[in-house]
């Protein structure tokens, strides 16, 4: 088993099927045939008491997903059962990415576009904060950060102009070994006929990044294949400064706390300087996010600031919109 697997597949719980188990100190797997969702709930439950710290597998019979389905502590797959809904969501892919235009200071007109994940038009409702806390507490949030990321791609390729950039979320901690779990990525843009350049692929929840070195070879691994990289929420934490110190990122995304009613605010004005004077000394790009108030963009314009992101300009949409102002 490598730790990659858990990015590769999302295989529903069947109702009939063989729950694993995985021996490592014997390096063999026993198999438990199960005949009901019941009594698969109840010979996980058995596993986990008695099995504390192994790891299983369920699958199905004839089940096409099995080569590919990773043996994971028993307590993620309680935790789908328990979210079914959510898990065959998130196995069937039933979502797609809306656009949230990034407006340029300098020129007037639209440098990229943000891609978030939505619902399908017709697809189950869900917010994606709640999709991403299931798929972290039920071992699938690799699979679903993969997805979200071939998502983007293949929405901003259908629909935006070449020459736009298209600012793409990732969470660091799905992803292992960046040369393997990238790849797909990679692959996306280029079975596309995609641009590396148009790409910018941003750090979400910056402030619990931990390992430092970790994040660089992600990063590393990104600009070796063409395209730029983002730290998102600076500012949040004390930490962060230090993140962008050590990590240089091209694009460097001001926490809405910063920007929220900063025209009014010293000590808030003091630390977007202090970034722009940073992300100045290495060639960075500072971009606003949040702005809702046209006395919070002028602020920042006339700080240096480059590039802008808000309800000001646009709320996140199936398809690319013009600023409205």
């Amino acid at each position: 088993m490598t730790e990659c697997e858990s990015c590769s597949s999302a295989a529903p719980l069947y109702d009939q099927g063989t729950v694993e188990l995985y021996t490592a100190d014997h390096d063999q797997v026993r198999a438990y045939p199960y005949k009901s969702k019941e009594e698969l709930f109840h010979l996980l439950k058995r596993l986990q008491a008695e099995e504390e710290g192994r790891l299983v597998r369920v699958t199905g019979e004839s089940d096409p997903y099995r080569s590919r389905t990773a043996f994971l502590p028993v307590h993620y797959y309680m935790q789908r059962l328990d979210h079914s809904d959510m898990v065959s969501l998130i196995s069937a892919r039933q979502f797609t990415s809306h656009m949230q235009p990034i407006y340029e200071a300098s020129g007037g007109s639209v440098y990229g576009y943000e891609f978030l994940l939505r619902p399908l038009p017709e697809g189950p409702e869900f917010k994606p904060y709640e999709l991403f806390e299931t798929a972290r507490r039920t071992g699938l949030h690799s699979f679903l950060d993969r997805q979200a990321r071939i998502s983007a791609i293949e929405v901003g390729a259908a629909l935006v102009p070449r020459g736009r950039k298209r600012f793409i979320n990732f969470l660091p901690s799905s992803i292992y070994n960046p040369d393997y779990c990238l790849s797909h990525t990679f692959a996306a843009i280029k079975r596309l006929e995609q641009d590396p350049a148009d790409f910018v692929f941003e750090v979400v929840e910056t402030e619990k990044v931990e390992d430092v070195e970790h994040l660089k070879r992600v990063f590393r691994v990104y600009q070796d294949n063409g395209v730029q990289v983002a730290l998102d929420d600076v500012g949040q934490g004390h930490s962060t400064l230090a993140l962008l110190k050590e990590l240089k990122p091209d694009f460097i995304k001001l926490d809405r706390s910063l920007v929220d009613g900063c025209h009014q605010s010293l000590e808030q004005q003091g630390k977007i300087g202090a970034i722009q004077s940073l992300a100045e000394a290495y060639g960075g790009m500072v971009l606003a996010e949040g702005i809702e108030k046209a006395e919070e963009w002028e602020f920042c314009k006339n700080a240096g600031i480059q590039l802008g992101q808000g309800y000001l300009f646009g709320r996140p949409s199936p398809a690319p919109v013009e600023p409205n102002s």
